[in-house]
């Protein structure tokens, strides 16, 4: 199956947080999503493998997005090295997106940067005919997506560009709120430790950046991200306008 667009991100939930709100605004376009989670994130505080595992297929169905795989990578302790482009490699080939959404180059947790480089050497690598890989017995082609664009996490980075998500706010939060171990949510109890990520003020602080990023660009909501690749336009059409 072709993607138009993929996210991948280290740790499940990292795509819900950061840029679920633009999937969801892509398949009302049209286009075909999916997401690749690099670990389980099995090191969490809070919640198991186990949890974790169905709280992203929960997620997924929220999103609607096509396809969601984990490669299985080593929560905490992965490294970008020939093993772990390969893995990637082997993915962006057999989805062929033309978008790639990626972690944030530097983060306050130290994954998310490691796999922001991991998955940009990756999509180069992925379009060198003499790196070879296979799905099952069948040799795979070649393949670059055409842009690589780091969301936003934790730490603050001057977005390049914003994107409206307004009209996906709703399913944004839904799909986080799957990740009952990870977040605030409402008559969950548990007797796990709680966490930076699991106070209600959290969730607030990800709403409150949707809007700040939306107040910039006149509109309710939106996502940022950051490339290091220069973006053209085939006409203005496609720029947000304010209301005056």
């Amino acid at each position: 199956m072709k993607l138009d667009v993929m996210a991948i991100g280290v740790h499940p939930d990292d795509v819900e947080l950061s840029c679920a709100g633009v999937l969801i605004m892509e398949q009302m376009n049209g286009k075909t999503t999916g997401i690749i989670d690099l670990t389980r994130g099995e090191l969490g505080t809070r919640g198991t493998a186990a949890t974790r595992k169905q709280e992203a297929v929960d997620a997924a169905k929220v999103l609607g997005v096509a396809v969601r795989e984990n490669l299985g990578l080593a929560d905490g302790f992965f490294e970008n090295n020939k093993e772990t482009q390969l893995k990637v490699v082997r993915a962006i080939r057999k989805y062929q997106p033309d978008v790639i959404f990626a972690n944030s180059l530097d983060d306050r947790h130290p994954d998310h940067g490691r796999a922001a480089k991991l998955v940009e050497d990756a999509c180069f690598l992925a379009g060198l005919r003499k790196v070879k890989t296979k799905d099952g017995k069948k040799d795979q082609e070649p393949w670059r997506p055409s842009y690589v664009f780091h969301y936003l996490q934790d730490y603050y980075h001057r977005p390049s560009f914003l994107v409206d998500i307004s009209a996906a706010i709703d399913r944004k939060i839904e799909a986080i709120k799957c990740y009952k171990t990870q977040f605030y949510t409402k008559g969950y109890k548990s007797n796990e430790p709680q966490t930076y990520i699991s106070s209600p003020e959290f969730l607030d602080a990800i709403v409150s950046r949707t809007a700040e990023f939306g107040k910039h660009i006149g509109v309710k909501h939106a996502e940022g991200f950051v490339t290091r690749k220069m973006i053209g336009l085939k006409n203005l059409d496609g720029i947000v306008k304010h209301k005056t």
